[in-house]
């Protein structure tokens, strides 16, 4: 069983980031959706990197640590979760409410407008507000803002029907209640703890579900990534918000 987690928990690093692992055999897709109640902790590693990078740059100015975090942020990830939202924004864009039309335009590999547009925004959007965040030497909050936007790609797909046969309806059907209820316990007592505008959470996870319910009408692996990206600035947002006010 440990060594059955083990794997897991190395298929899972290997998915969501770009960071050196064991070399896995007989790799399988069921294995990787098998993994996804180890997103958090992923997550806590990314923010684990985002918090050290942004402490260490931010001593000598926010602007660079904002920089580097930012950079870090981008290259662990390997963008996997910029480019959901880039083929979304395409989606919404050309769908004009048309599901066929939605799933067509964000199954294209070509980035158009709407995505470069959506990616610039968000990134400038992240830049600026880590500059924030280190100006006031709250370099720690990022420790837990990437681990509570993967506990919300597991309540997204567990409670949303897919929208077409792909990565995220594989993920639905492995996701348990369990593990989300978990997982949601121990990010809400480590955010009390660690900072208590981190708490907001619960409530930019609960958005964007809404949002991928009455406009999607589904989720689908773009609209998990996009959810990601959106849930961190968000986050950001406002815990910014609520530190400088």
């Amino acid at each position: 069983m440990i060594r059955a987690e083990t794997r897991r928990l190395i298929l899972a690093l290997q998915f969501l980031t770009r960071l050196p692992t064991p070399q896995v055999q007989a790799f399988s897709a069921a294995d990787l959706t098998r993994s996804a109640h180890w997103f958090p902790l992923v997550g806590l590693l990314i923010g684990t990197l985002l918090a050290g990078a942004g402490a260490l740059a931010g001593t000598l100015d926010p602007w660079l640590g904002a920089l580097l975090s930012l950079l870090v942020w981008v290259w662990v990830t390997g963008a996997l979760h910029l480019d959901g939202l880039a083929d979304m924004s395409d989606g919404l864009g050309a769908g004009h409410r048309d599901p066929a039309r939605l799933l067509a335009a964000m199954r294209d590999p070509h980035v158009g407008a709407l995505g470069v547009v959506a990616l610039i925004a968000l990134i400038l959007s992240k830049l600026v507000l880590l500059m924030l965040l280190l100006r006031e030497h709250q370099a720690l909050v990022l420790l837990l803002i990437p681990a509570w936007a993967r506990l919300g790609t597991l309540c997204w797909a567990s409670r949303l029907p897919p929208l077409d046969p792909g990565m995220g309806e594989r993920f639905a059907w492995a996701i348990s209640p369990r593990s989300i209820l978990i997982w949601l316990a121990l990010l809400t007592l480590a955010s009390a703890l660690l900072h208590p505008l981190l708490l907001l959470a619960p409530a930019v996870l609960l958005l964007w579900w809404l949002f991928l319910r009455k406009r999607l009408g589904g989720m689908s692996g773009d609209a998990l990534g996009a959810g990601v990206e959106v849930s961190e600035t968000l986050l950001l947002a406002g815990v910014v918000v609520g530190v400088l006010a």
